[in-house]
């Protein structure tokens, strides 16, 4: 296997497991956008802590100007509705059924980002095996959630 693929997989058990936590909070709190809150502000300091920590060197001032302002904001704006979607949905409907549902907008999202390229993804069309392969997500997702 792949080290990439292990490095993926324990990713989506840290996505999971922060997802819990951070509901859990978030009803403790009686508020999942503080939860939020707290979420993004403990991670912005890990974050900055990994930058200062690497031995990357930071972006030239060009480099910053060349960024688009999209990107510099739509995608804390995406993060910081689907997280606090995520804790405010996971006491409701469970976090089983939550993330079989959100797993399948990420894939839907990630298949069409790959056939046109988005975000200069890298280019991979959508094909027979690939629809199939989306009919057997939504049937297991269909049957994660059945009686749900």
């Amino acid at each position: 296997m792949n080290h990439f693929y292990l490095i993926a997989v324990c990713s989506g058990a840290a996505i999971a497991t922060q997802a819990a936590m951070n509901a859990q909070l978030g009803q403790l709190l009686g508020s999942p956008l503080l939860a939020s809150s707290v979420a993004f502000g403990s991670a912005l300091l890990f974050a900055v802590l990994a930058v200062l920590v690497s031995s990357h060197s930071p972006p030239s001032r060009e480099a910053l100007e060349a960024v688009p302002i999209h990107l510099w904001f739509g995608g804390g704006i995406l993060s910081a509705f689907g997280i606090s979607m995520f804790y405010f949905l996971i006491p409701k409907i469970g976090m089983g059924q939550l993330m079989a549902l959100a797993l399948t907008g990420q894939l839907l999202v990630a298949m069409l980002a790959g056939h046109f390229s988005w975000f200069n993804a890298p280019h991979r069309p959508i094909d027979a095996m690939s629809g199939l392969g989306v009919l057997a997500l939504v049937a297991g997702v269909s049957l994660i959630n059945r009686g749900a």
